[in-house]
């Protein structure tokens, strides 16, 4: 049977999706978006990325006249590839535990459409086993499929470029499905590397775990040093300069977003022990917030009536996605502390939110949540200013 596109990739229009299925139709290939989200896929046939992403905008202007995308809603779609790309992650419950309802779902949602012989590429960071999981599911379905696990490695807002840049993993447990896998990624990433399903799928887990617990270690360092009334800033510049050994310590901030937290626990979950460095280093970066609300409380009397202002509430810099940022989580606690609060971002849409002028004319303490470039030359004057990322100019201050 002839297939009309080259692939197709479920939740073809979110972060990770998108910027892919950019990648490849710009690379040539016919390329199919598959998002059950209408409006999301309204606004890309309009010519109107969802999100940001450097380059992205650019990208879809070109590629929408040459008829090379196809967007769909209707899992019929499926059925018109070889190849599918699955872009839907393992999120975890209220008890911090692996669910794998999601890939239950999915598999239920494809099958009738999926073709025999058909390659199925899971992208998104799974809970290891997931691969297995989903092929021995197929399999059931009375489908003969080759699976691979190939996870995605960028940093979002900058996949366009590192999808071309960065090796391609391909975790496979059969030599068909890698060389499949391998003949796709090809097209983009600057080289392959071969493992199985199950190693792919830690890889993936160790090296965001490994990130996050790095910015664990700083935030704990940041917080020692603050207790002991010492300029962070000095002692970092200090261990920093001209010391090659510790030029990959990072500064402080908030270690968040929607994959750092979810696949530490995700590791905890899957070992035997709980992983008890993950749980301290989920401890400690979840704790950041209540950390700078007890400073406050402490060094001011108390937070009641004063008027706190949050500068930033994407869960990280130059980014529009709030997902999972810990300045909500900040706001929450200074609201419980008494605090009165307003929250800006330049990115950021959300109806709780207000202008920059309103928060800079308003708050009595300012709280620098999230670096963006935008607030680098603000005039803030003699005020009150938290800004532990120490992006504002004048050194990490709490």
């Amino acid at each position: 049977m002839s297939s009309d596109l080259d692939l197709v990739v479920l939740g073809g229009g979110g972060h990770v999706g998108l910027p892919l299925s950019l990648a490849f139709a710009k690379a040539g290939l016919r390329v199919g978006i598959y998002d059950t989200s209408q409006a999301t896929l309204d606004r890309i046939v309009a010519g109107d990325m969802p999100f940001m992403e450097n380059g992205a905008d650019e990208l879809l202007a070109e590629i929408l006249p040459t008829g090379r995308l196809t967007v769909s809603s209707d899992a019929e779609i499926l059925g018109r590839t070889q190849t599918v790309v699955v872009v839907i992650g393992t999120p975890v419950d209220e008890f911090l535990g692996p669910s794998m309802t999601v890939f239950e779902r999915a598999v239920e949602q494809i099958a009738p459409s999926l073709r025999d012989g058909a390659l199925v590429i899971l992208r998104s960071t799974v809970y290891p086993g997931t691969s297995e999981f989903v092929a021995r599911r197929l399999a059931e379905r009375g489908l003969t499929i080759d699976l691979a696990f190939c996870p995605e490695r960028i940093a979002e807002g900058h996949a366009l470029e590192e999808l071309h840049t960065l090796p391609q993993i391909i975790g496979a447990d059969t030599d068909a499905a890698a060389a499949r896998a391998e003949a796709l990624f090809g097209i983009l990433a600057a080289r392959t590397i071969r493992t199985t399903t199950k190693e792919a799928e830690l890889a993936k887990l160790f090296t965001n775990t490994w990130r996050y617990m790095k910015f664990a270690v700083a935030n704990q360092f940041f917080m020692i040093a603050d207790q002991a009334g010492v300029n962070y800033t000095n002692v970092l510049q200090a261990i920093r300069q001209d010391y090659p050994r510790a030029a990959d310590l990072p500064g402080p901030g908030f270690a968040a977003g929607p994959c750092l937290f979810k696949d530490t626990m995700q590791l905890s979950a899957f070992t035997s022990d709980h992983f008890p460095l993950g749980q301290s280093a989920m401890q400690v970066n979840e704790g950041l917030p209540a950390y700078i609300v007890s400073a406050l409380d402490r060094r001011d009397g108390g937070l009641v009536g004063k008027t706190v202002g949050i500068l930033g509430m994407a869960f990280k810099g130059e980014s529009d996605d709030s997902r999972a940022s810990l300045s909500y989580k900040l706001r929450k606690l200074l609201i419980w502390a008494g605090a009165r609060v307003v929250c800006t971002d330049p990115y950021v849409v959300d109806d709780r939110l207000t202008t920059l002028d309103c928060v800079l004319e308003e708050s009595d303490i300012l709280i620098l949540g999230a670096p963006h470039r935008a607030y680098s030359a603000l005039p803030i004057g003699g005020r009150d200013v938290v800004d532990i990322w120490g992006a504002l100019g004048d050194g990490i201050r709490l």
